[in-house]
């Protein structure tokens, strides 16, 4: 098993911060553990059931040995343009919006997706709503499309009075993470949900060894009265990945539920005759803001989906050129 590896007992536990090949692992009585992966082909990201064993190993309290499977995956698409898992068994996804920045409502619909794709609950919540900016016709009117679709939607702020409260019960018996574009107010959320989390994020930063760069770990905290909160960089304001354009139209419950009715079973709702979707929207039926939206995701999957055939092109090509 290694160096400085010890035989003992492999106990269950999951990790609740990870920083590359150092982790920390709760362990089922609440304690945890400093510790490293055994051996290089396991991976494991914030919200990992896992095995692990006591163990002296390069600083560490123990050795994580194994993953178990997860029950759900969010993925993000890689500065390399790979899909990476980067936070497991969640059960929600709550997208943050705000008066400022100026809510970007297609990005918020990418989101949802996402969590449609991932079998995610999901929810939204309008932060800073003591800005002027948040009663504007145009932001009320999206947050009840949202809610007309099923997608809970609160409000939150931090002044004059900090009100989180419908945020929190939302969040109960719920492992949960927050994402949303640079600027509403994430960590702010995090600082009123979680008292004591700039103790926690030190705790993690000497585990992990990682010192000033504490903000590179993801961590996983639990809420006051039962659920809990990852916060990772990777998912602040990720770039969720696309599936297949056939598969696009599942992330948006109205196009997904109307697109039964299609004269076509493969109908992609884009200009198709006998197209049901069109003929909800025009009826008022679907938002033509987020039939936009979808549309323009199934163009870029559309897009994503012609590259990569072109890569597999190329190097089928090269590797004729090297066998020859």
């Amino acid at each position: 098993m290694g160096k400085g590896r010890r035989q003992h007992e492999e106990r269950a536990g999951r990790i609740v911060a990870a920083h590359g090949r150092r982790v920390v692992v709760e362990a089922r009585d609440g304690t945890t553990r400093a510790c490293r992966l055994f051996g290089r082909k396991l991976q494991v990201v914030c919200g990992d059931d896992v095995q692990w064993v006591e163990a002296e190993a390069e600083g560490a309290d123990g050795l994580v040995v194994s993953a178990g499977t997860r029950r759900s995956e969010l993925a993000r698409i890689n500065a390399s343009g790979v899909a990476e898992v980067i936070v497991a068994n969640l059960d929600q996804l709550v997208a943050v919006l705000a008066p400022v920045p100026e809510p970007d409502f297609e990005l918020c619909d990418r989101y949802l997706a996402a969590a449609e794709w991932a079998g995610l609950d999901a929810a939204v919540t309008l932060n800073k709503s003591d800005l002027p900016g948040a009663s504007d016709p145009g932001v009320v009117a999206e947050l009840d499309t949202y809610e007309r679709l099923g997608y809970p939607a609160v409000r939150t702020c931090k002044r004059p009075e900090p009100s989180v409260e419908p945020l929190r019960r939302l969040l109960r018996d719920r492992v949960s993470v927050l994402v949303g574009q640079s600027g509403v107010g994430k960590s702010s959320l995090l600082n009123l949900l979680v008292p004591g989390v700039e103790a926690a994020v030190q705790e993690v930063s000497r585990a992990t060894e990682e010192g000033r760069h504490t903000t590179t770990a993801s961590s996983l905290y639990h809420l006051p009265g039962d659920g809990d909160l990852i916060d990772s960089p990777g998912v602040r304001d990720f770039a969720p990945p696309l599936p297949a354009p056939r598969d696009v139209a599942s992330g948006f419950r109205e196009v997904h539920a109307a697109g039964v009715g299609c004269r076509f079973p493969d109908c992609r709702h884009d200009g198709e005759p006998g197209c049901a979707v069109e003929a909800a929207a025009a009826e008022g039926h679907i938002s033509p803001r987020r039939l936009t939206s979808y549309r323009r995701l199934l163009r870029l999957a559309g897009t994503m989906e012609e590259r990569l055939r072109a890569s597999g092109r190329l190097r089928r090509e090269r590797d004729e050129r090297f066998r020859r």
